[in-house]
C-alpha cells in the first residue's frame, strides 16, 4: 500500500485528529493495512507531515504505537473514557 501516492484528507477530519491528540481524546480507529481493514481502539499521540505525506502516531490499549498514513483511515469515532 506504500506504493500508492497520498491522497490528503479533509481538512475538517484532519483537524479532528489534530484535537484528539491535544485532549488526548480516545477514538475507534478503522484504517486499511495490506491484510485487510483493522480497527483498534487508540490515543492520538501526533498528526505530522513527512515525505509528502501526512501521518498519524497512536498507541493502542496495550501501550503499542504505531503509524499509518491519514488517507488509509476507514473511520474514527470518539470513543467513552
Amino acid at each position: 500500500m506504500s506504493d500508492i501516492p497520498y491522497q490528503p484528507i479533509p481538512c475538517s477530519q484532519h483537524e479532528q485528529l489534530e484535537f484528539a491528540a491535544l485532549r488526548r481524546i480516545p477514538l475507534r480507529l478503522t484504517y486499511d493495512t495490506d491484510s485487510g481493514p483493522e480497527t483498534r481502539l487508540v490515543r492520538v499521540l501526533d498528526v505530522f507531515t513527512r515525505d509528502g505525506a501526512e501521518w498519524l502516531r497512536f498507541s493502542d490499549e496495550t501501550g503499542a504505537e504505531a503509524v499509518i498514513r491519514l488517507d488509509r483511515i476507514v473511520r474514527f469515532q470518539e470513543r467513552p473514557l
